[in-house]
């Protein structure tokens, strides 16, 4: 049996190009299922207690989660797809659904919506530069 990892809030994550994040949240929102080559991508909206990000699905994991779906993510990927950060599990990561509907969640700051920049002082590592927008331009906050 695996020993458990440690689970960081998403208001900890900054873009690495490691599959070392693992976190739990909830999904909020999903947009539209896309074709990217021969692949299925959708965009969703997830948060926990301390943020929100979007979040890439990719192929089957596209159908396999919904709103309100609780997951947890292991060895995830926080990177840019299209100009974009995006939480991801990636080809290395694992994204599970364990529960649903109860799980404390905040819309911002949302993590996607920062402009990251390399730190002068270490190229693979990304520091916050400045704030696009308060909340997701993608999803919308339901005011």
């Amino acid at each position: 049996m695996e020993p458990e990892k440690k689970l960081q809030a998403l208001k900890d994550i900054v873009p690495t190009a490691h599959n070392n994040i693992n976190a739990k949240f909830i999904l909020l929102d999903k947009g539209q299922v896309t074709l990217e080559g021969r692949y299925m991508a959708c965009l969703a909206l997830v948060a926990d207690e301390s943020a929100a990000v979007h979040f890439q699905l990719w192929g089957d994991e596209c159908d396999a989660f919904e709103p309100g779906d609780i997951i947890l993510l292991s060895n995830g990927i926080f990177s840019y797809n299209w100009n974009n950060l995006v939480l991801r599990a990636g080809k290395r990561g694992k994204a599970e659904k364990v529960g649903e509907f109860t799980m404390a969640f905040v819309e911002t700051p949302n993590m996607s919506e920062i402009r990251w920049v390399p730190d002068s002082s270490d190229s693979k590592k990304y520091v916050q530069e400045a704030v696009i927008s308060p909340h997701s331009r993608n999803f919308p906050p339901m005011h």
